[in-house]
């Protein structure tokens, strides 16, 4: 029982560097794919961002250009101030309008007053005719028009929406892939390095929540000055083309990986069945070797002794000599049989089994080989009875080879049934469509998980009594190639200690 340890151990090995040179190539491809699916989305976006840089730079320059054509006016006599393009396309917003005189910011508009504070310094270099620039205050961005006359300074902040609609001019009759619109946004001022380690935790939590509900960026541009608290951005106005496009490539990805792991699993599972069934296979026929070597040599010494004795004239007793002799038929029956069956397997294996088929009485086959299991176990005490069913139909089949198989079930069924009180009955019956020829016997028994298996080759169930018992594990194995060959099946209904019961079923023949 210990021979096969280094079979196991061999195939444990290669199991154990299978694994190793799948895994790691495989866990490292996995990384690059995980790498892929987290990176995907910021490519895309780079993907975009490339694609609408040149419309970007574009715009970029022709909405200054157009802002820097617009005058102030005042509406309708009153201090409220317009500014107005040359085609008379109003930009301004209404509450707007604000005036920076003696220091001091006159504005209806708190937000606007916080941010023209900063401009207050500065007011007596502005130029004197109507300019467009931005002004930003704690985070907060404004695009106004001004202009100096005098000591004074009077402007008006540009509406969004009036602005977005100029964008919109400007981009009419530019090609698309997608939905989308240009609008002007306040650059994102950086406060992570102020206010100490819980102002920049806050800054990041505020920048992570407006990436997640805000409308996703496709692609911006930063205005040049004095234009450089905004930036202009491209924005979808349908389903975010990021999202999709990185949903669908990570889909992929993923599907392709679950296909890899699916198809490595398999791989896996199938060569280490493959692996371990030849290392199995491997031991059989080791043990097969070392079996069919045993048993060819006891009969050989046997034969070799009997002659010595023989030759040496050391039995002088007629009795005795033909006493010998009668050993040594036996013994070289035995080795016969045994080179025969080994050969038989050998022909069965490689396809060079021809099998000579004649419509035949059950009775002859059973008689041939009921006669062959008599022969050879002529004297020994044992319980042995035969009934076959009248009125049997004929089968079609090549009357030695089956012979031969029912009597490899006939030989089992008394090596396997013990020392003493053997009880072995063949029955023959109709079942349907099949001619039943049944072997029982009282022996020990088969297992449940030995049943499965004892039809294969050189597999002999381990207990005690079969350890003791000569055989070659290819009786059954023989057996149930030859009834298959004849369309046919091989069964056993069997308990531990309460027999076993073997069954041919032969096809019935063509009437």
């Amino acid at each position: 029982m210990s021979r096969p340890a280094p079979v196991i151990l061999s195939f444990r090995r290669t199991f154990a560097l299978l694994i190793l040179l799948v895994v790691l190539p495989s866990a490292g491809l996995s990384g690059f794919g995980v790498v892929a699916i987290i990176n995907e989305r910021a490519a895309v976006e780079k993907r975009l961002e490339a694609a609408w840089r040149g419309t970007l730079a574009d715009l970029s320059a022709e909405v200054p250009r157009a802002l820097g054509s617009g005058r102030l006016e005042r509406v309708g006599g009153t201090e409220q101030l317009a500014f107005l393009l040359p085609d008379d396309q109003e930009l301004s917003d209404p509450d707007g309008t604000f005036h920076v005189e003696n220091g001091l910011v006159r504005t209806k508009d708190p937000q606007l007053a916080e941010a023209l504070a900063a401009l207050v310094p500065e007011a007596a270099s502005l130029p004197t005719v109507p300019t467009v620039f931005s002004l930003a205050s704690n985070g907060r961005a404004v695009m106004v028009a001004a202009e100096r006359r005098g000591a004074t300074v009077r402007g008006v902040r540009l509406s969004g929406v009036a602005l977005d609609s100029l964008l919109s001019e400007k981009a009419q009759g530019r090609a698309t892939s997608e939905p989308v619109r240009f609008t002007l946004l306040p650059v994102p001022r950086d406060t992570s390095s102020e206010g100490g380690l819980v102002n920049r935790l806050m800054s990041e939590v505020a920048q992570a929540r407006q990436n997640a509900l805000g409308t996703p960026v496709l692609a911006e541009r930063v205005l040049s000055a004095p234009l450089q608290d905004f930036r202009l951005v491209v924005l979808p106005m349908g389903e975010d083309p990021v999202a999709s496009a990185s949903t669908r490539n990570r889909v992929v990805y993923g599907v392709l990986l679950g296909l890899f792991y699916l198809t490595l699993t398999f791989g896996v599972g199938y060569t280490a069945r493959v692996l371990y069934r030849e290392a199995r296979l491997s031991r059989m026929k080791t043990d097969f070797v070392s079996l069919v070597s045993h048993e060819l040599r006891t009969p050989l010494t046997s034969i070799r002794m009997f002659i010595e004795t023989l030759a040496l004239g050391r039995l002088k007793d007629p009795a005795q000599q033909q006493e010998v002799l009668d050993l040594l038929t036996k013994e070289t029956e035995r080795l016969s049989d045994l080179i025969e069956r080994v050969l038989d397997w050998a022909r069965i294996e490689s396809d060079r089994k021809v099998y000579q088929r004649e419509s035949l009485p059950v009775t002859d086959v059973v008689d041939a080989a009921v006669a062959a299991f008599r022969t050879q176990r002529h004297g020994d005490g044992m319980e042995f009875t035969v009934k076959v069913e009248d009125g049997l139909p004929r089968v079609e089949v090549d009357r030695v080879a089956v012979a031969g198989a029912l009597l490899n079930l006939l030989q089992n069924a008394y090596k396997y049934s013990g020392p003493t009180h053997r009880r072995i009955a063949l029955r023959a019956q109709r079942d349907g469509g099949y001619v039943n020829l049944s072997v029982e016997d009282n022996g020990v028994g088969i297992a449940k998980k030995d049943r499965k298996r004892i039809f294969e080759r050189f597999y002999r169930v381990d207990n005690l009594l079969t350890r003791k018992t000569e055989g070659s594990g290819l009786g059954l194995a023989i057996s149930k190639r030859i009834v298959d060959a004849h369309g046919g099946r091989i069964t056993v209904k069997s308990e531990p200690g309460q027999g076993s019961c073997f069954t041919l079923q032969l096809p019935v023949g063509r009437a």
